[in-house]
């Protein structure tokens, strides 16, 4: 067992998934520091290991085992160490985990995070697997202790659970109906952390834009942004993700005329077919969605539009792809998260006849990122010239150290880099794009570099810092806090 310095248990969360797996993976490392765990220092093996499951990929089941399989031996020679499973597999799979893994002392679901350190202590006492899975949200993630992974930026959860019926997606069976926040708490929780020098906030939800529906308030939503805006000293905020077919144009203008509301969209698309649409129980149409990308840029010409798109789902024909490309065309999205469709076990679309060869969903696959490939590029040289405001950010330049750059986004979520300032993450630096590729800008004119509460509080973090490092993403996700370049599957892209 490793002893720190005052004697504490460490701990690791290795989370896969979605931003809403990520959020509460910040949950979990909260929990576990109140009841006095301690982070474990990079590069040794944790007291105890939590894994934070996902079940939307396809293989997500042989990835958890093969990584259980390997922590075996490790934990059969290492008295006193522990594993824990939660999450939408633990969920799904309940007492299956034990039975294929009996090395596992704890099993949670999504809706009891909470109960993480109390079981683990109850598995220690009992010297026996602790399997509990409830059917129902027990506590609201917001209200549980946190360790954020960021200074200057937050995920701030507005809504859990999810009222839709897709038939390729699993979310709304593990994490239920949705249960809404109310606007006061979200609010309160948004000031403490202004107050702590965040300066962007991510709203999320499974489906962010119904928030309201709980306590019969469809315009709630818009009005959560516009309140919002009254948050001194909170200069960004964004949105993950909004489904189609209850996006308002009350939301299109609270966005417009919020000053700190961003330009920028993320609505997954899915498909530009509407025979498929209509199979995947998506209850909008293509020409539904360009009517509100439209209306979007009307009252933002700036807007920055992303999506997700799933390929071959079944019963697909070269026809309904086609029309996905036309609306793409249309669309002209700054980016897509790009899928190809693969079986979820327990969805209604797993058992459709019609499955698409993977030959042709691969073909598919790579035709239409190639047009979003172009696409990209284009919209990102119509920056060139541009003056952006670039919130300076830790790990979203991977070859930062070697080109002598600094790295953050843009206002509209676009990726940055910068010639090297005297900047700290947090930090704001005003630049000129001069340069652009599919996926990044690059802005070596400087013209002003901004000190900000949020850098102090990353410099903060830096002079006292907690052993260990972030929480092990396993798969990176669009919107803030940042990680890596894109994702190749999330529950976002089930919204």
């Amino acid at each position: 067992m490793t002893v720190t310095e005052a004697g504490a248990r460490t701990y690791e969360v290795r989370t896969y998934g979605c931003q809403m797996n990520v959020h509460d993976s910040e949950r979990l490392s909260g929990l576990l520091e109140d009841a006095g765990y301690v982070r474990a220092p990079e590069g040794e093996t944790a007291d105890v290991i939590v894994f934070n499951t996902c079940a939307v990929r396809e293989n997500a089941d042989n990835r958890l085992y093969g990584n259980l399989g390997h922590l075996r031996p490790i934990k059969m020679a290492r008295e006193g160490m522990q594993i824990a499973v939660g999450g939408c597999l633990a969920q799904k799979d309940q007492g299956e985990i034990v039975r294929k893994a009996p090395w596992v002392d704890v099993v949670f679901g999504t809706h009891n995070i909470g109960s993480l350190p109390v079981l683990l202590e109850r598995a220690r006492i009992a010297q026996e697997a602790q399997v509990e899975i409830k059917d129902s949200l027990e506590t609201f993630p917001s209200t549980l202790p946190t360790r954020r992974e960021s200074a200057y930026a937050a995920w701030v959860a507005i809504s859990v659970g999810c009222n839709n019926t897709c038939t390729f997606c699993i979310v709304p069976s593990l994490r239920g109906k949705e249960k809404d926040r109310r606007p006061g708490d979200i609010l309160s929780e948004i000031r403490t952390l202004v107050d702590q020098g965040v300066l962007e906030i991510t709203l999320l939800g499974q489906n962010v834009n119904t928030y309201g529906v709980e306590f019969g308030d469809r315009l709630a939503f818009g009005k959560l942004l516009r309140a919002c805006g009254d948050v001194e000293g909170l200069e960004r905020v964004r949105f993950t993700s909004p489904h189609p077919a209850a996006f308002t144009d009350d939301v299109i203008h609270a966005m417009a005329e919020t000053p700190n509301v961003v330009h920028q969209l993320h609505m997954p698309l899915q498909s530009g077919s509407d025979r498929v649409l209509k199979a995947m129980r998506r209850s909008y149409r293509a020409e539904r969605y360009l009517g509100i990308i439209d209306r979007v840029r009307a009252a933002m010409p700036d807007a920055a539009i992303s999506t997700d798109i799933i390929v071959g789902f079944p019963g697909e024909t070269e026809e309904d792809f086609q029309q996905t490309l036309d609306v793409v065309r249309a669309s002209r999205f700054a980016n897509a998260f790009t899928f190809q469709y693969s079986i979820r076990p327990g969805t209604p679309a797993a058992t459709m006849e019609d499955q698409v060869p993977k030959a042709v969903v691969q073909e598919r696959y790579e035709r239409l990122v190639a047009l979003q490939e172009e696409i990209s590029w284009e919209e990102n040289k119509k920056q060139v010239g541009r003056t952006l405001e670039v919130l300076i950010a830790e790990g979203e330049g991977r070859k930062d150290d070697a080109t002598h750059r600094l790295s953050g986004r843009a206002a509209d979520n676009r990726l940055v880099h910068l010639a090297a300032v005297d900047a700290r993450p947090g930090d704001m630096v005003t630049a000129e794009v001069t340069y652009a590729a599919p996926h990044h800008l690059v802005a070596d004119t400087v013209v002003s570099v901004r000190r900000t509460r949020a850098g102090d509080a990353w410099e903060a973090r830096q002079a006292a810092p907690s052993a260990g490092s972030a929480v092990s993403l396993g798969m990176p996700t669009i919107g803030r806090p940042p990680a890596e370049a894109a994702p190749s599957s999330a529950c976002s892209a089930h919204s």
